[in-house]
């Protein structure tokens, strides 16, 4: 078992990390939050390929776009009937 030192400094430098990868994904306009940055970092050490990992983000995105217009086009049609 690592002694609590070592838990530690692991848990700075995977921080670290993140902190340094969240400015890399700010810089590109990712729109990644650092839990969301957190969990593909994850998946991807857990052997999620990286690739498909960035299509489904780009299509999750899209879909929520999509939701985002109905909600907004149905807010606006009931609004006009009062």
């Amino acid at each position: 078992m690592p002694a609590p030192d070592d838990r530690t400094e692991k848990q700075q430098a995977a921080q670290q990390a993140v902190d340094i990868l969240h400015e890399i994904s700010t810089l590109l306009n990712c729109h990644l939050d650092r839990r969301t940055l957190s969990i593909c970092i994850s998946m991807i050490e857990n052997g999620v390929n990286p690739e498909a990992l960035a299509a489904v983000v780009k299509e999750l995105r899209k879909e929520g776009q999509i939701d985002a217009a109905a909600a907004a086009a149905a807010a606006s049609t009931t609004a006009r009937r009062r």
